[in-house]
């Protein structure tokens, strides 16, 4: 573990979590590649807004971060340069909204040194007898607004699973430094899992708290934590009240949801004990790749437009 005290520094003294009979939850969220809609990191800014406690872990972010790639802000004031916005990467001892501790790890995907910040983590883990790992991400998928959102669960172990998956098979997919941290996490003998939110396309470019409440009661159902969700649900349904004017203006854009609602439908119509694929709505019904991206050119512009209400 030489290697992790490179990259982390941590807290010895957290009476907090001395004495418990069970060790703490440490719940993860990281800016970057694996949140579509900004779900994810909309969820951990809400548990900030309700708990932000204090740093108990520091990581080296000059050894994951590129700043020429992600340059971080910072502000010139006529004639100087007044103030910078520094990139960090720390663990927080956060409280539930009973008083149940917990660990909360966000900031930036590290963009190097992966390996590095997994036994970084690892070292969190051990050095505070977490019992349970949980990340939250979400990947842009051709599901519709009008449903439920879905969720992707995945875990070390079987035994860790809270649903079934809609899909079965295997596919390759781009890593990213948390599926990655999951796996080691695994392979050294610590319960890690996580949830993936399916965000509409065609929004994924915009905030979707809809989705970052789903990750949250996720979590909520396999930790025993419990937060105050009403803002972020107050939030979600008035995003959906903006989408749902937007498609109001365009016959297109409505043909094209009700395709990927019949899509969706699908899926959960099929009966997944035969063992089979769950089967994709007919092909006459859904839009080629090419009109999707004609379609929903002006649709985006319209949420994006100036005049448009602030949320």
């Amino acid at each position: 573990m030489a290697e992790a005290s490179r990259f982390v520094h941590i807290v010895d003294d957290v009476p907090e979590l001395e004495g418990r009979s069970d060790g703490p939850v440490l719940v993860h969220s990281l800016e970057g590649f694996l949140d579509a809609g900004n779900a994810a990191n909309l969820a951990a800014k809400h548990l900030l807004a309700q708990s932000s406690g204090r740093v108990v872990a520091s990581f080296e972010v000059d050894d994951f971060y590129d700043y020429r790639a992600r340059r971080p802000p910072m502000t010139f004031a006529e004639d100087h340069y007044e103030s910078y916005e520094a990139p960090r990467l720390v663990v927080r001892l956060n409280h539930d909204a009973v008083g149940t501790p917990y660990l909360l790890l966000h900031g930036p995907e590290p963009d190097m040194h992966w390996e590095g910040f997994a036994q970084a983590v690892r070292a969190v883990v051990e050095h505070f007898d977490v019992r349970l790992t949980v990340s939250m991400g979400a990947v842009p998928m051709a599901v519709p607004h009008t449903r439920p959102v879905m969720l992707t669960n995945h875990a070390t172990s079987s035994r860790l699973m809270i649903q079934e998956n809609v899909w079965k098979g295997q596919i390759r997919i781009p890593a990213s430094a948390q599926s990655l941290l999951e796996l080691r996490l695994g392979e050294w003998g610590h319960d890690a899992m996580g949830f993936v939110a399916h965000i509409p396309h065609y929004v994924a470019q915009f905030d979707y708290p809809l989705a970052s409440t789903s990750l949250l009661e996720s979590v909520e159902d396999v930790t025993g934590l419990q937060w105050d969700l009403t803002g972020l649900r107050e939030a979600g349904e008035a995003k959906m009240a903006e989408i749902s004017a937007q498609i109001e203006d365009s016959d297109e854009v409505r043909d094209v949801v009700q395709g990927l609602e019949q899509q969706y439908d699908a899926f959960h119509r099929a009966d997944p004990g035969d063992g089979s694929t769950l089967p994709l709505a007919e092909e006459k019904n859904l839009p080629t790749g090419e009109e999707l991206g004609a379609e929903f050119e002006r649709f985006l512009a319209g949420l994006d437009r100036p005049d448009r209400p602030e949320e």
